[in-house]
């Protein structure tokens, strides 16, 4: 078990204090104003955490208070841990980016993509191609999420069972079945939907690996990383440090939600959202990806493979916004193009909140947020629990700490 510290004052590592000072003030509101249970937020520049504060309650009825070592559900800051492992077997010479799918999922063979109808009626035709590894790993395969309620096909994935990724009692093989059945929204490497893309990586890597997903990202991913608190499941020594789900009322307040089942191993390992982790552990991953690979010496990825991730993969430079499904056409993807599961700023002016170019990380829906921004040597990370409805975070926390960065 590690425990985050602060290594640096926040003016040597050339970071305003005052600005920082600011940054804590603002989320210390929202949780004062019952908005936010508690917080966390970590800044380091160089890879000394030069900025850590922890604040509110990781449970509120009990009264238990956000430390350091903390757990938290990181949900879709899963994505870019299942990126690093699909990476490593490409690295290995077992998969290739420019693999069919259906190579080693044979279920996917044959691909149709949706044209009309509804229910019973639904129509499809022949892809116009195979999906490939790197259409899941940059979400332009064609897949969704039932809870979209924007396409047709959202409303066939909730018809089967899909509406939140996955059926009651369905493991991984099983539930990655069920969306080979599914037509796909548009032709494979045509169009940037946000998807279940992850969870079917997940089942690549443990039919080409041979190993659960679980056992592959500990001896993979998580033990050369020392990364000892995060998996997909909290032990018994770990359950009290694990913190409250809540999600947004109506109102603006919070109420405890229930969350992905993760006291005792998952029937379902989710590589899209299914892993638990620390500040500590989750800054030692974001350091890996700083250092281009490498942390302490152990190298996961090389080089030129971690900027293959971290590069914007969308066809001629394209932006979210613009080569996005209608669902993600709004001004918050404006500026932004994605790399293999993580967005990448590509033009800072037309980003919503202030960035920098090459900036790239990733969020997840329980109002986490971490990013990489080579440019100034930074890594922040932001952790809370809160399913949100309105409640709006991160433009705010990028604001923040863009003030606290002296060039």
């Amino acid at each position: 078990m590690g425990r985050l510290r602060q290594d640096v004052d926040p003016a040597e590592a050339g970071l305003d204090p005052g600005a920082l000072h600011r940054l804590d003030g603002h989320f210390v509101r929202y949780v004062d104003e019952g908005r936010l249970p508690g917080f966390l937020v970590a800044v380091a520049r160089g890879g000394r955490v030069a900025h850590l504060t922890a604040y509110g309650l990781r449970d509120v009825a009990a009264g238990l208070p956000v430390e350091p070592d903390t757990l938290w559900r990181i949900y879709s800051m899963t994505k870019p841990v299942t990126a690093v492992a699909v990476l490593l077997l490409v690295q290995d010479g077992l998969l290739s980016l420019d693999d069919p799918l259906d190579r080693h999922l044979p279920v996917f063979a044959r691909p149709r993509v949706y044209t009309g109808g509804a229910g019973d009626d639904v129509r499809t035709r022949p892809a116009a191609g195979p999906v490939l590894i790197r259409h899941l790993l940059t979400h332009t395969a064609g897949l969704t999420f039932g809870f979209y309620h924007r396409h047709p096909v959202d409303a066939l994935y909730r018809a089967a069972g899909l509406e939140y990724s996955v059926p009651p009692g369905k493991d991984l093989a099983e539930t990655v079945e069920l969306y080979a059945r599914m037509p796909l929204q548009a032709d494979p490497g045509t169009q940037w939907n946000y998807s279940v893309a992850s969870n079917v990586l997940g089942r690549v890597v443990e039919v080409v690996s041979g190993r659960p997903l679980d056992a592959f990202f500990a001896e993979r991913v998580l033990g050369p990383l020392g990364m000892t608190d995060t998996g997909f499941h909290v032990g018994p020594g770990q359950a009290g440090r694990l913190a409250e789900l809540y999600g947004e009322t109506d109102e603006g307040g919070i109420e405890p939600v229930p969350g992905l089942p993760v006291r005792g191993r998952p029937l379902f390992l989710s590589g899209s959202g299914g892993l638990v982790s620390s500040a500590y552990d989750y800054h030692r991953f974001t350091e890996m990806l700083r250092r281009g690979g490498e942390l302490d010496g152990i190298r996961l990825l090389h080089p030129d493979t971690l900027a293959l991730m971290t590069r914007n993969q969308l066809p001629g430079g394209a932006t979210i916004r613009s080569f996005g499904a209608p669902v993600h056409r709004e001004p918050g993807m404006d500026g932004l193009g994605f790399g293999f599961n993580v967005s990448v700023v590509t033009d800072p002016a037309r980003t919503l909140a202030p960035s920098h170019l090459g900036t790239y990380g990733w969020t997840g829906v329980a109002t986490t947020a971490f990013w990489v921004d080579p440019a100034h040597d930074l890594t922040v990370q932001f952790l809370t629990q809160v399913r949100p409805k309105k409640l709006k975070v991160f433009p705010e926390l990028r604001r923040l700490v863009h003030e606290a960065v002296r060039d």
